[in-house]
């Protein structure tokens, strides 16, 4: 199994940054891909933000490219997150999700990214 923790989550004001990050333990071997998924209320989805896999692949949704950049460090096993130029459609609550090789999927607790006008 893997154990998830998020952090970094908060309260900022458009044109800011945050950096989200997600921590993984246990079978921390197994993982194939880890992305970041956002979810807001009012859409009632899942919108997959940014992934990066085992080989350092990354993929963005098309709303945050060039803000957003998704990076990993295998000694820690933990990926960040960094996000410049928060609109307030950026908020949402961010959620870590961990594919492995086995076909499995975890998930983080999430964290909460506000952006106010």
């Amino acid at each position: 199994q893997v154990q998830i923790v998020e952090s970094g989550g908060g309260l900022v004001q458009a044109g800011g940054s945050l950096r989200l990050s997600c921590a993984a333990s246990g079978s921390t071997f197994s993982i194939r891909h880890i992305s970041w998924i956002r979810q807001t209320p009012e859409k009632q989805r899942d919108e997959l933000v940014a992934g990066i896999d085992s080989e350092g692949t990354t993929n963005y949704v098309d709303s945050v490219k060039g803000r957003f950049t998704i990076s990993r460090d295998n000694a820690k096993n933990t990926v960040y997150l960094q996000m410049n130029s928060l609109k307030p459609e950026d908020t949402a609550h961010y959620y870590c999700r961990v594919s492995t090789r086995l076909g499995t999927y975890y998930w983080g607790q999430g964290t909460q990214v506000t952006v106010s006008s």
